[in-house]
C-alpha cells in the first residue's frame, strides 16, 4: 500500500458525550492526515473480553506507531470525584463509576485476538491507550491533584488537543503496553486486512487428489489462490462499517462485494443495536444457504466465535421476497402481520415470479395500511424486484410496502427511514427500469438518495473493481453484454468519461479526434456519438490474481457442428478437470444452460442426461440428491443450489449470485439466434461472471455473435468503439448523470437534494425546485440556473462563477463566501439572503430584490 491516510466514522449514536469524541476524533483526523494510517471511529468488537462497552471510541491503525485506542471521556472537572486505582467515580454523570484505561484495555485484547492466529503477527504489533479528556485542561487535573495518583494512566488533556502541532509528539511520548518493532509491509497489509474481515473471504486450502508432481493443475492453483489475501479497499471498507442515518444504494458491476457489503452491515448493525429489528431480502430461493453462511461468518468474527447466525433470530431475519409455507418471507411475514391470507405466484395474473410479487404487493397496499415492524431493511440484487405493470401511485409496489413497513431512522425527518439496497442493472433480466428513488418511491422522495447524510456518509456509492473473475473474463462479459462489437448499434452505450470511470474503465483517447474530452471531472466530458473512442479497463480494477499464477489461457471458446459434438466436448473436460485437475464436482465446477426459458429447461434436461449417461454424476438444483432430473413435490428443496459429489447443471435465473472456479456455459447458439435481445445478452454477461477463474464457451452453428466474442478475447481489456449509432439503450451509473435525465424527462422537483462538494460546472437546470438543497463547495461555475427556487438552500463557500441567476427565488439562502463573480441575478429574490463574505465581483443586480439582505465583507 502506497502512503494512506483514511478515517472511517462507523456512526452518531447521539449519546451523552458524542460532541466531545467529535473533536477529539477532528483533531487525530488533522494531525494523522499525512501519515501512513487508518482510523475508526467506534470500530466494532463484540468479543466478551471484560464487561465494558466493547466498541473503542477512537483506534487508530498506524505503520510507526501501530495500534492506538482513544478512550473518550466528556465530562467537566466537577463530574470527577474521586480517583481509586484505575477506578473513577463521578457524580452528576450518566454513570456513577467507571474504570476507562481498563476498559479501553480490554478493548485493545479483544483487538489483538484478530491477529493471534496469524504467525508473521503474532506477538509484533506495538499497542497503546489513551485516555482523552476533551473538557478538562492540565490545570484543572493538577488542581484536583489527580496528577500525584501513581495509577494515572496516559491522559489527553484539552489544551494537549487543541495544540495540534504538538499533539503527535505527546501521543507519541505515551508509553505503550506493547512495544514491538516496527511493522514490515506484508505486516502492515496484513493487519489492515484482518481488521477489514477480508480473511473472511479466504477459503480453506483443499485437498489434492492426485499424485502429480505438476504444480500446474487448477487444484494447486486454486490452493495458492485462496492463501491470497486482499489488500484493504478503503471505499469498501467504508460501506461495510457504516451505519447510513437514512436510505442508500449500493451500485456495483459483478463480483465487486455488494452482497458481501451487506451480509457485513446487517451483522454490524444488529451487533451495535440488538434490539432493532433487522431483515435482509432476496430475491433467489438458490441464494438461502449462502446469505445464511456469510450472516454466520461476519458474526463469528466480530464476536470471536462467540455469536453464531440462527434462523430464530427474531431481531436479524433472512427473507426470502416471497416466502413459502415452510419458510417465512417478506411477502408472507406482512400478510401474516396484517391477517391476511398470502398467494403464490401461480395464482396471480402475472405468474412471472418478479411481476407476479408486485401484482400481490399492488393488492396489499390497496386494502391494508402497512405496520412499521422493522427498523432496517436490506435488499440485495434490487433489480430483480422491479416491476414493469404494477406500480403504486407512481411507486415500486414492492419497495413501497418495504419502506412503509420501516420505521422512521430520524423522528424529525418521518421520511429517512434505513433501506439500504445493492443492484447491478447490468445483471437484470426482466426488465430495464433502474432502481432510483424517483422510479421506487415516486418523484416527492427523489432527493432521498442523493448527496450524503448527516454523518457525511454517501447515500449512492458505487463500486466499479470486481474481486471474483478475472481481468479478461469481466471485460469480455461487459464487451459481450453491452455490445462493444455489435453491427450496426451497440446494445448499451455511455455517455460520458464519468459514466465509464463508474463501471471501472478509462476513456483513453478519440480514435478520431472528435469528441468533446475534459480532463476536468463534471461535466465536460461528454461523448457525442458519431465518434470513435478507445477504452481500457485498468489492471488495478480487477483484484483477481489467477491470471498471474496459471500459465493457460483462462477463457476457451469453441464451436460445434451439432450439440452431440459439444456435449461430447463437454463431458470430456469435465472427466478431465476431475481426474487430473484436482477439481471437485460440486462448488468448483459449474454447467450453466443459455437461452430463453422453455429452450433451456430442455436443454438443461438434456445435457444432465447426457453427463450421467458419460458417467458423471450431476446435481439439478432443488432436487433432493444427485442424478435427479426433477423433484417429486415433496422433495422438492428451492434452497438447495450443490450437492457434494455431483456437478450442478443449471440456468441463469438459478445460477445468479452463485460462483465457481471452472464454469461451462452451453448453448451459445440459443442467444446467438437472437442476439440483439438485451436481456439475453445479460445472461452471457452473468454466466461469465459466475467463475473465479476458468471459463468455457460453447454452441453450435455460425453465428455473427461468434465473431464478436473472438474479437472481444483477442482484444483482452482495450476496446475500439463505434459510437455511430444511438445505443438500444443509455447506461447512466453516476448521480449528476441520473439527475441530468431526470431533468431532460421534465422532472424538475429536486427539494432538499444534496449535492455538497460536487462538480457540476455549466449544468443547465432551469426552473427547477432546489429549495432547501445542500450545495455547501459545489461548483456550479458557468451553470444555467434561471429561475430556480434555491429558498432557504446552503450555498456557503459555492463556485456561482459566471452562472446565470436571472430570476432565480433565494430569499434566505445562505450565501456565505460564495463566488459570485460575472453572475447574473437580474429579477432575482434575494431577500433575507446572508451574502457575508461572498465575492461580488461584476455581479448584475437589475430589479432583484433585496430586502433584508446582508452583506457584510
Amino acid at each position: 500500500m502506497t502512503q494512506l491516510s483514511k478515517f472511517i466514522l462507523t456512526e452518531t449514536l447521539g449519546k451523552y458525550g458524542e460532541e466531545g469524541e467529535k473533536f477529539v476524533w477532528q483533531c487525530i483526523e488533522k494531525v494523522f492526515q499525512n501519515r501512513e494510517c487508518l482510523a475508526y471511529w467506534r470500530y466494532p468488537i463484540f468479543s466478551q473480553t471484560g464487561e465494558a462497552r466493547k466498541e473503542p471510541d477512537l483506534l487508530i491503525l498506524d505503520r510507526d506507531l501501530a495500534i492506538i485506542i482513544i478512550e473518550v471521556k466528556s465530562f467537566l472537572i466537577d463530574n470527577l470525584v474521586t480517583i481509586s486505582g484505575h477506578f473513577w467515580q463521578y457524580q452528576n454523570y450518566y454513570i456513577s463509576s467507571g474504570n476507562p484505561y481498563q476498559q479501553a484495555e480490554n478493548q485493545l485484547f479483544s483487538l489483538l485476538e484478530f491477529c493471534q492466529g496469524e504467525p508473521i503477527l503474532k506477538d509484533h504489533i506495538s499497542a497503546k491507550v489513551i485516555i482523552a479528556l476533551p473538557n478538562i485542561t492540565q490545570q484543572q487535573w493538577q488542581e484536583k491533584q489527580f496528577d500525584k495518583l501513581p495509577s494515572q494512566p496516559p491522559i489527553l488533556f484539552k489544551n494537549d488537543l487543541l495544540n495540534l502541532d504538538h499533539l503527535l509528539t505527546k501521543i507519541k511520548q505515551f508509553p505503550y503496553i506493547f512495544k514491538r518493532e516496527r511493522l514490515n509491509q506484508n505486516q502492515w497489509q496484513l493487519l489492515l486486512s484482518i481488521l477489514a474481515g477480508n480473511s473472511v473471504y479466504c477459503e480453506p486450502p483443499k485437498r489434492i487428489l492426485t499424485n502429480l508432481t505438476n504444480n500446474q493443475t487448477k487444484g494447486n492453483v486454486l490452493n495458492q489462490l485462496r492463501k491470497h489475501l486482499f489488500k484493504l479497499d478503503i471505499p469498501q471498507e467504508k460501506i461495510a462499517k457504516q451505519i447510513p442515518l437514512g436510505m442508500q444504494r449500493i451500485r456495483g458491476i459483478s463480483g465487486s462485494g455488494k452482497t458481501v457489503i451487506l451480509c457485513q452491515k446487517a451483522v454490524i448493525m444488529h451487533l451495535k443495536h440488538p434490539d432493532w429489528k433487522i431483515a435482509l431480502v432476496f430475491f433467489s430461493r438458490s441464494l438461502y444457504y449462502s446469505l445464511y453462511h456469510q450472516l454466520d461468518q461476519w458474526l463469528r468474527y466480530f464476536s470471536r466465535d462467540q455469536i453464531k447466525y440462527s434462523h430464530h433470530n427474531s431481531n436479524l431475519k433472512l427473507l426470502h421476497a416471497w416466502g413459502s409455507k415452510k419458510q417465512e418471507g417478506f411477502y408472507s411475514h406482512i400478510c401474516r402481520e396484517v391477517d391476511t391470507p398470502y398467494l403464490t405466484a401461480n395464482k396471480t395474473e402475472s405468474k412471472q415470479p418478479n411481476e407476479a410479487l408486485a401484482e400481490v404487493c399492488y393488492k396489499l397496499l390497496q386494502e391494508f395500511a402497512i405496520p412499521q415492524l422493522f427498523d432496517v431493511i436490506l435488499i440485495d440484487e434490487a433489480q430483480d424486484l422491479l416491476s414493469e405493470n404494477w406500480k403504486f401511485e407512481d411507486k415500486q409496489s414492492f419497495f413501497w410496502i418495504v419502506y412503509q413497513a420501516l420505521r422512521p431512522a430520524n423522528p424529525i425527518h418521518p421520511e429517512f427511514k434505513r433501506l439500504i439496497y445493492a443492484y447491478d442493472e447490468l445483471q437484470s433480466l426482466e426488465n430495464l427500469k433502474i432502481p432510483t428513488a424517483t422510479e421506487l418511491f415516486g418523484q416527492e422522495l427523489g432527493h432521498l438518495l442523493t448527496g450524503k447524510d448527516g454523518n457525511n456518509i454517501k447515500k449512492t456509492e458505487i463500486l466499479a473493481k470486481s474481486y471474483r473473475s478475472p481481468h479478461a473474463i469481466i471485460s469480455l462479459a461487459h464487451g459481450i453484454g453491452m455490445g462493444f462489437y455489435r453491427q450496426g448499434q451497440m446494445i448499451t452505450g455511455i455517455k460520458t468519461k464519468d459514466e465509464w470511470s463508474a463501471l471501472g474503465y478509462e476513456v483513453i483517447e478519440s480514435a478520431n479526434n472528435s469528441y468533446n474530452y475534459s480532463l476536468n471531472k463534471g461535466l465536460n466530458n461528454n461523448i457525442n456519438y458519431g465518434q470513435i473512442i478507445k477504452i481500457k479497463r485498468p489492471l488495478e480494477n480487477s483484484l483477481n490474481p489467477i491470471d498471474k499464477m496459471w500459465r493457460g489461457d483462462l477463457i476457451n471458446f469453441q464451436t460445434y457442428q451439432n450439440r452431440q459434438l459439444e456435449l461430447t466436448a463437454l463431458a470430456q473436460k469435465i472427466k478431465h478437470n476431475l481426474r487430473y485437475d484436482d477439481l471437485r464436482p460440486s462448488k468448483e465446477i459449474l454447467v450453466i444452460i443459455l437461452g430463453q426459458f422453455f429452450d433451456a429447461i430442455k436443454l438443461e434436461n438434456y445435457t444432465a442426461n447426457f453427463l450421467m449417461q458419460q458417467g458423471i454424476d450431476i446435481y439439478i438444483p432443488s432436487t433432493p440428491t444427485c442424478n435427479i432430473l426433477k423433484p417429486e413435490k415433496d422433495t422438492h428443496n428451492p434452497n438447495q443450489f450443490w450437492c457434494e459429489g455431483g456437478v450442478t447443471v443449471t440456468r441463469i435465473h438459478r445460477a445468479k449470485g452463485h460462483q465457481a472456479d471452472q464454469v461451462y456455459l452451453v448453448g451459445l447458439d440459443k442467444i446467438a439466434e437472437d442476439e440483439s435481445n438485451i436481456f439475453l445478452r445479460h445472461q452471457l454477461l452473468i454466466a461469465l461472471t459466475r467463475t473465479r477463474a476458468w471459463v468455457n464457451i460453447s454452441g453450435i452453428g455460425v453465428y455473427s455473435l461468434y465473431q464478436e466474442i473472438f474479437k472481444l478475447i483477442k482484444d483482452k481489456d482495450t476496446f475500439v468503439l463505434n459510437m455511430s449509432n444511438l445505443p438500444k439503450r443509455d447506461l447512466i451509473l453516476t448521480e449528476i448523470g441520473e439527475i441530468l435525465n431526470r431533468y431532460n424527462s421534465g422532472e424538475r422537483n429536486f427539494q432538499n437534494i444534496n449535492l455538497s462538494c460536487q462538480n457540476l460546472t455549466g449544468i443547465t437546470l432551469k426552473n427547477a425546485n432546489l429549495i432547501g438543497s445542500n450545495l455547501q463547495e459545489t461548483n456550479l461555475k458557468n451553470a444555467n440556473l434561471e429561475g430556480v427556487k434555491l429558498i432557504v438552500a446552503d450555498l456557503k463557500n459555492s463556485n456561482l462563477k459566471n452562472t446565470n441567476l436571472r430570476k432565480a427565488k433565494l430569499i434566505r439562502a445562505n450565501l456565505q463566501g460564495a463566488n459570485l463573480t460575472n453572475v447574473d441575478l437580474t429579477e432575482a429574490d434575494l431577500s433575507d439572503a446572508d451574502l457575508t463574505g461572498a465575492i461580488l465581483d461584476n455581479i448584475i443586480l437589475t430589479d432583484a430584490i433585496l430586502e433584508g439582505t446582508i452583506f457584510e465583507f
